[in-house]
């Protein structure tokens, strides 16, 4: 990929972040209420100690001078001030935003190994029959609601006792290394992850269905058909190369939908990423975080969509020549 094509999308991607971070800071100074609403209904505080406050964390500020601060303690590494926690929010973001990419790295990847299969395999199929209970299959999937499937997951997790149903790691496991440690994790990590993917799964499946058979119609592959290619060889060798430009793309937008439902995902099974902070922060007015955490959301977002480009320039010449 040429520098002149990585620079404009490094240029688009600041712009991107610029308008993102000022209309959440818009619409966050234009909400009613602010952190210190529950101040207010103590009696024993007085109006006077409340707007102390506000001054001293600079809610009292305009919009453009509290955007001006926050930018530059962006520049520090801080991400603005966490009125709840009472420090910087950059470092306060920074394991649970780990948290939530080991979560949806390990989602997208399950998804895509469970979608390629199916997908491929429904195309190729020459059963009626086949193609009506993977069309059934994936749109009764996809009806079910995203909150109710991670609820019957949940369920399903207590009844049987099988695999934990909260948190990251096991009560007296914390400080544990090595296998041990990996082993609980996993175990913790399996549930949620599971639930991503079925999400994702049943329109990753079409569209790698519909990639599938448009190869498969072509003339070129007809053609290869004709000269007695293997069935096997045909689909791997001549079809899925080129249904792989479009999946490819679609890698970008498989990351945007996991990192959406990865938020309620959290909160339902109580992973530690950025979902229940940003819950949390949201429910408090804690600005600053909620900030933090939309930002580091749309960065996300563009690193999967710059990834998507970066490895459809790799497999397409045409780009290149381009």
């Amino acid at each position: 990929m040429n520098m002149r094509h990585i620079a404009r999308r490094f240029a688009h991607a600041i712009l991107l972040l610029a308008g993102v971070s000022f209309l959440s800071f818009a619409l966050l100074q234009f909400a009613p209420g602010d952190f210190f609403d529950a101040l207010r209904l103590n009696p024993r505080i007085s109006a006077a100690t409340v707007e102390g406050l506000r001054a001293e964390y600079g809610l009292d500020r305009s919009l453009p001078v509290r955007y001006e601060r926050w930018i530059r303690s962006v520049f520090r590494g801080e991400l603005g001030l966490s009125l709840a926690y009472n420090s910087p929010v950059g470092p306060l973001l920074k394991a649970r935003a780990r948290n939530t990419l080991l979560l949806t790295v390990t989602a997208t990847l399950l998804a895509w190994l469970l979608a390629l299969p199916m997908g491929i395999w429904s195309a190729a199929s020459r059963s009626k029959r086949s193609s009506r209970a993977y069309g059934v299959a994936t749109s009764a999937l996809l009806a079910v609601p995203d909150l109710l499937l991670f609820l019957c997951l949940l369920l399903l997790a207590v009844r049987t006792g099988w695999l934990p149903t909260a948190g990251m790691t096991s009560p007296g496991l914390e400080n544990a290394s090595g296998w041990q440690s990996i082993k609980d994790v996993a175990l913790h990590l399996l549930l949620p992850s599971v639930g991503l993917a079925l999400v994702t799964l049943p329109a990753l499946v079409r569209h790698i269905r519909s990639a599938m058979l448009e190869a498969l119609h072509s003339p070129f592959v007809r053609a290869a058909r004709g000269h007695g290619i293997p069935r096997r060889r045909l689909l791997v060798r001549y079809a899925f190369p080129v249904a792989a430009n479009p999946l490819t793309s679609l890698l970008g937008f498989s990351v945007a939908t996991m990192l959406s439902a990865s938020l309620l995902v959290e909160v339902i099974f109580g992973w530690p990423g950025l979902g229940p902070l940003l819950l949390e922060a949201t429910l408090a007015k804690d600005i600053y975080v909620v900030v933090g955490t939309v930002m580091l959301s749309a960065i996300f977002l563009i690193a999967g969509s710059l990834l998507a480009d970066v490895l459809l320039f790799a497999s397409d010449p045409r780009i290149r020549v381009e």
